[in-house]
């Protein structure tokens, strides 16, 4: 509608003008944020040549628009928030900007108290209804607080801006003024996503299980995340940000929201930045719920949602799990301050995990993952809390482990180039063992295709994938479950003990010659070894030597006869012809998957076992 037609809000409108002739020298201005700025009001004041506009603070709580300058002209006003953006970024970098740091959640309670004087609110609203109420719209943060606390309270009317639900309703009787907008909103467009991005949001999805609870934010890792979690099911969303890529997420089905504890059926958030297309989604859009980042960003109601999963865009990563955040306009979602309250909230939530994702190399060709982040600014000291990192080569579980394990996880997930260079640092650094193997140049061959799950007997979930160096102390756990009998079957010795000089041989394998494939169970990427098979290429004809072990406590529903079939189709696809074995006459579990495995079996007894040779181009024959 065009016009306003209801009496009382007519009394009120007036010029942009006539508002800023309202404006004393020295008030403390609060102003809406992003799509919700109220560029109509903002912008006369940017050009405005009044007297009694000098000296001005303008607050607001994330300068992402595009109305306020911070140009050196512009000296006359100050500009106060609490998070960056991309407009200040830079300008507090160089002092024209003054930044307040704050945790989000405490922001509305500072302005509610005194502690953040506020003279005069101005923000964007919905055309009013007939009984005299309207929307806050697409930004709540703490405009209700500012307010309840300002002497001068302006609506600015857009004609465009959608009516949101949750605690957005405000009436007629709460303005001293309205002003109609002469200015669009401010869209975002949706952000271009490169392959590599795309694959760093596909690992991060393999972490993500039906009934997750997520946070939300703008930028190329979520627009790549929505289509691979299209297939969830009752995902919820509890995070400052409402997007595009969200919005096709909800489409989808995949986001149900019926398994939180906290506003259970709806997506909770503070602010939408985006498209007209997803503004007219919003539109009394009943699943969701905009609320003030008092409550979208208190720990307490985040951790009340379980499986709650912190998903944080990093700059760069160090060798100890050390964040360095980023600036400027990729930091947008998280400033220190912000990250702790949702990694505080995943620390209260039931079954909460954090992560960190980024490339494993920036755009300029440069690491992401290093020795050190010290010299990085935005830095995030979370490194007891971090569960996982993430790049496009995979998934770092950093959870309970050493100093030198993380190194090795996060190595495995760096760029193949650039681990060498890891590698020589981490032993100068002594974070890896002096004699540490790694086979560097072969980064590039790890076979991350044949990664798969399976369900076996009773619902257990086994997830397979190829052996990494990283796994050195997860197979030295499954050496010492085996009993004294299963390490017989498997090394035809007594062998008492697994140290590190030998087991690093063993997982460190040059996948041209060996193929090892282990099984784990547990969540996404923080599972227990509970299983391996591999074979190893004869030097002198196409056939693999393998062999197999299957932790005691998984046996009888399967697996072992699941794994071999899988290593003779990866062995077919790799040109091998067939295996040979050495098997113990009275190793009588690993003569059953053989025999179940449809190969033919060629025996040639030897004097502790018997050699067996498997063809892959002859049907077996089934022996009673």
């Amino acid at each position: 509608m065009d016009d306003i037609k209801c009496e009382p809000w007519r009394d009120k409108l007036v010029s942009s003008d006539y508002v800023l002739d309202r404006i004393e020298p020295g008030m403390k201005v609060f102003l809406g944020t992003g799509v919700a700025e109220p560029r109509t009001l903002v912008k006369e004041l940017m050009i405005s040549d009044k007297g009694n506009l000098d000296d001005l603070e303008l607050i607001q709580l994330i300068s992402i628009g595009d109305a306020i300058s911070i140009e050196d002209r512009y000296h006359r006003f100050r500009l106060k928030t609490f998070f960056s953006g991309w407009v200040a970024s830079e300008a507090i970098t160089s002092g024209r900007v003054d930044l307040i740091p704050c945790r989000f959640s405490k922001v509305p309670e500072l302005i509610a108290s005194g502690m953040i004087p506020v003279d005069a609110a101005i923000v964007q609203i919905c055309p009013f209804d007939d009984m005299g109420y309207s929307s806050l719209g697409v930004a709540v943060d703490a405009a209700r607080q500012a307010m309840e606390k300002a002497s001068l309270v302006v609506g600015v009317i857009n004609q465009e801006s959608p009516w949101t639900l949750g605690d957005t309703l405000v009436h007629v009787s709460e303005f001293d003024y309205l002003v109609k907008s002469t200015e669009p909103l401010f869209y975002f467009p949706r952000w271009p996503v490169d392959e590599v991005m795309n694959k760093v949001a596909e690992n991060v999805a393999s972490l993500i299980e039906d009934g997750t609870c997520l946070g939300w934010s703008i930028g190329p890792l979520f627009e790549a995340l929505g289509p691979h979690l299209a297939t969830k099911k009752h995902l919820g969303i509890h995070g400052p940000f409402f997007t595009d890529s969200l919005m096709d997420l909800v489409k989808t089905g995949a986001v149900s929201n019926r398994k939180k504890s906290n506003f259970r059926g709806k997506c909770v958030t503070a602010y939408a930045l985006g498209t007209r297309e997803l503004m007219g989604w919003l539109h009394r859009n009943p699943m969701i719920e905009f609320q003030g980042t008092d409550v979208v960003a208190d720990p307490k109601r985040v951790g009340a949602n379980d499986q709650y999963l912190v998903t944080l865009p990093a700059r760069k990563v160090d060798l100890t799990g050390g964040i360095a955040l980023h600036t400027g306009r990729a930091g947008l979602f998280a400033s220190p301050g912000e990250a702790q309250e949702y990694f505080t909230g995943a620390a209260f939530s039931r079954g909460g995990r954090t992560l960190f994702a980024l490339p494993s190399r920036n755009l300029k060709g440069q690491p992401n993952i290093l020795l050190s982040v010290k010299d990085y600014p935005n830095q995030l000291a979370v490194r007891d809390a971090l569960d996982f990192a993430v790049t496009e080569y995979g998934v770092a579980h950093l959870t309970g482990r050493t100093v030198r394990e993380r190194a090795l996880a996060l190595i495995d997930i760096s760029h193949p180039d650039d681990r060498a260079e890891l590698v020589r640092l981490a032993k100068e650094a002594r974070l890896l063992y002096q004699d540490q193997i790694y086979l560097t140049d072969l980064g590039y061959l790890y076979p991350e295709e044949l990664a798969t799950k399976h369900t076996f007997k009773g619902g257990t979930v086994i997830r397979f994938r190829p052996i990494r160096p990283s796994d050195e102390e997860e197979m030295r756990r499954l050496f010492y479950r085996f009993s004294d009998e299963a390490n017989y079957y498997r090394y035809f010795s007594r062998i008492k003990t697994m140290p590190h000089s030998r087991i690093q041989q063993y997982v460190n394998v040059d996948y041209r010659k060996t193929m090892s494939i282990v099984g784990l169970i547990g969540l996404p990427g923080e599972g227990r070894i509970v299983a391996e098979v591999r074979y190893v290429r004869l030097p002198d004809r196409p056939f693999g030597d393998i062999a197999m072990v299957v932790d005691e406590e998984v046996q009888g529903i399967g697996v072992a006869s699941y794994m071999m079939k899988m290593l003779i189709r990866i062995a077919k696809e790799r040109g091998l012809k067939g295996f040979t074995a050495d098997v113990l006459s009275h190793n009588k579990p690993m003569w059953k998957v053989l025999q179940k495995s449809g190969l033919k079996l060629q025996a040639e007894r030897e004097p502790d076992s018997i050699h067996l040779t498997m063809p892959f181009d002859e049907p077996s024959i089934e022996s009673s």
